[in-house]
């Protein structure tokens, strides 16, 4: 990301924060299912999510295995991780 311009877009930016505090608070990435509960999206959303990062470059999987999602963005260039808009609701 050497030429200024970001490799994913805002919310995908935020799913990759997400992903990087979660494994950083508890040492392992966060399943699908955490996933979605944070987001409050299905389960076909977040896996989409997951595999558009992947195709972006922007994180890696090993397919077949539980939480071995990491996010390969050096952490200084993702966004700070925003309150998701349902919680601001209540």
């Amino acid at each position: 990301m050497s030429s200024g311009k970001q490799a994913f877009t805002a919310l995908q930016g935020q799913y990759l924060a997400f992903i990087h505090l979660h494994t950083l608070l508890h040492g392992v990435a966060p399943s699908q299912a955490d996933i979605r509960s944070f987001f409050r999206v299905t389960p076909p959303a977040v896996h989409q999510m997951i595999l558009t990062l992947e195709k972006r470059g922007v994180l890696e999987r090993a397919p077949g295995r539980a939480r071995c999602i990491r996010v390969l963005v050096n952490p200084a260039a993702l966004p700070p991780l925003e309150e998701p808009a349902w919680r601001k609701q209540s």
